[in-house]
């Protein structure tokens, strides 16, 4: 029997997205965020408000990059959720990690995390019913050593997922199935 319990502000899993931009001089800005989508295949969209300096960055640069977090960098994604580049300017380099210019957008591809995303601006959506941040996905780019047989190797990843009911990071792994196949069987 299931029981009510509150409804909270996200659906479980969520992906813990690291978003990062060039502030206006040069420096690294990346800012965790959970609400991102796929809007096509090669469209995203991250629900972000305007207060974000990465929205400010965004809209400046004309593009960003996002990154898949993963369990070895736990500390690092959760460090760019809980703490603002308006109050710590030197928040990306006291991460520890790096970055490489991205050849195709204005924007900063961080090297330790295995899977990059690089995104131009399209337009940002602030209505009630807006998204927030629109972007095209121009290169998505993987480690070579979390790809098997030309595919991503998703156990590989660690990707992490957030929990929106007790705070807490998950890794996401162990296939479980085959889509558009498994279901066939019930015909």
């Amino acid at each position: 029997m299931k029981i009510q319990i509150k409804t909270t502000e996200a659906i479980f899993p969520m992906p813990v997205l690291l978003i990062s931009t060039f502030n206006e001089d040069g420096s690294v800005d990346v800012m965790n965020a959970a609400w991102g989508t796929m809007l096509d295949r090669d469209k995203v969209a991250i629900n972000l408000t305007e207060t974000h300096k990465t929205v400010e960055n965004i809209k400046a640069r004309k593009g960003f990059v996002i990154h898949i977090a993963d369990a070895k960098h736990v500390a690092q994604a959760d460090y760019f959720g809980v703490v603002s580049r308006h109050k710590e300017p030197g928040k990306f380099a006291k991460s520890g990690m790096t970055f490489t210019k991205s050849e195709l957008v204005d924007a900063p591809v961080i090297n330790e995390f295995p899977i990059a995303m690089e995104c131009e601006f399209i337009e940002y959506q602030s209505d009630d019913t807006g998204i927030g941040v629109i972007g095209k996905v121009l290169r998505t780019s993987v480690e070579e050593t979390n790809m098997k047989d030309g595919k991503v190797d998703i156990d590989s990843l660690e990707a992490i997922a957030f929990d929106p009911y007790t705070h807490g990071y998950y890794k996401v792994s162990g296939r479980v199935g085959n889509a558009f196949s498994d279901g066939l069987k019930l015909k």
